[in-house]
């Protein structure tokens, strides 16, 4: 772990900045808006695994949640109808917000009083060693999921049109 003034002021400035995303996440009445928030929630915790110096969890944060799992929620909204993706007012907020209070409840207490403990040596195998690895013996295997799943999310926008979405993107490209 880094120590100094600066590691501590961007600890604090990361931990404002996910608490806030992540509440806007659940206040947001638009469900786009609301991916937009968890997407800068998963940035706000690759920065605290930079700032623990664990640079390959920041890469596979940002690379995994960021650039997968966030836009494949966003693709999935983008290609549900329009009138299911608002966000409605929901009657269990009041049972969700008491929930919510009472596992803080548990976990402070159980944060607070937990012995941390850092590791005083470098792990067994360098990130350098795993990146080798990922990029040499196991590189054709990751390329040829990407191309899968790229077919993939083709292969579902063209599905999931209507053919009267078709006809209005055809209409709008006729007018330009």
């Amino acid at each position: 772990m880094i120590e100094g003034a600066g590691p501590v002021a961007a600890f604090w400035g990361l931990s404002a900045l996910t608490l806030l995303a992540a509440g806007g996440v659940v206040v947001s009445r638009n469900l786009f808006h609301a991916v937009l928030f968890l997407i800068v929630v998963f940035l706000g915790i690759a920065g605290f695994f930079l700032l623990l110096s664990a640079d390959f969890l920041a890469m596979a944060q940002v690379i995994i949640y960021v650039g997968a799992i966030a836009v494949l929620i966003l693709f999935a909204i983008v290609l549900t109808p329009r009138a299911s993706r608002d966000n409605a007012e929901t009657r269990m907020a009041p049972v969700a917000l008491v929930a919510g209070v009472a596992v803080a409840g548990l976990l402070i207490p159980a944060i607070l009083d937990a012995e941390w403990r850092t590791l005083s040596s470098a792990p067994a195998l360098p990130v350098s060693d795993l990146g080798r690895e990922l990029l040499g013996v196991w590189v054709l295997p990751f390329q040829l999921a990407s191309v899968l799943l790229t077919a993939a999310l083709v292969g579902a926008v063209v599905l999931v049109r209507s053919p009267r979405e078709e006809r209005e993107e055809i209409d709008e490209e006729e007018r330009r």
